[in-house]
């Protein structure tokens, strides 16, 4: 992967920050998934959330498979950051954002996955747990829903995610393996 020239690409795009570093300094902990099952109404609901997705140690060793990751990060205004009426519509620009980064680091037969934020929204109803995803291209599961914890991430990287109070964080992380 020519980096220098993904890195140019990547200036081009609504990117508040990136950064890259290896996969092996993932903080994974089921305490995570604890509150996917407790406060998530996503939860068992979606191929992007679990226990589709699997274990946190399945979602772990899935991720530690690709040695390198590249965190984005991209911010909305909304009037109020705790309205999600207001935060859930501005993260379709992320997730776009997070299909092009993936689409650019592919490129050159770069192999990768990405986690991005919250729950799929591609179909209405989705097919889980009855029939197998219909979009398995297009579906991006949650960052969290991997046990993956955000928060040291942000914090790690001198991300103020609670900017203020008209702002609202998004956070995707692209998983790779040169060819």
């Amino acid at each position: 992967m020519d980096r220098q020239w993904l890195e140019e690409q990547l200036r081009e795009l609504p990117l508040v920050q990136y950064e890259f570093f290896p996969t092996d300094t993932l903080v994974f902990s089921p305490k995570v998934r604890h509150i996917c099952s407790q406060e998530c109404p996503q939860y068992n609901k979606t191929w992007a959330c679990p226990p589709a997705v699997g274990a946190v140690e399945e979602c772990r060793s899935r991720c530690l498979a690709y040695p390198q990751a590249l965190l984005l990060v991209t911010m909305a205004e909304v009037e109020d950051a705790a309205s999600l009426t207001q935060t859930l519509p501005t993260r379709l620009a992320h997730e776009e954002v997070t299909h092009r980064v993936l689409d650019l680091v592919r490129r050159d037969g770069t192999e990768a996955m990405a986690l991005s934020t919250e729950s799929c929204v591609i179909c209405n109803q989705c097919a889980w747990p009855k029939g197998p995803c219909r979009h398995p291209d297009r579906m991006l599961p949650c960052v969290e829903s991997h046990g993956i914890l955000v928060t040291e991430l942000a914090e790690r990287f001198g991300l103020d995610f609670l900017a203020a109070p008209n702002l609202v964080t998004w956070f995707s992380l692209v998983l790779y393996r040169e060819a």
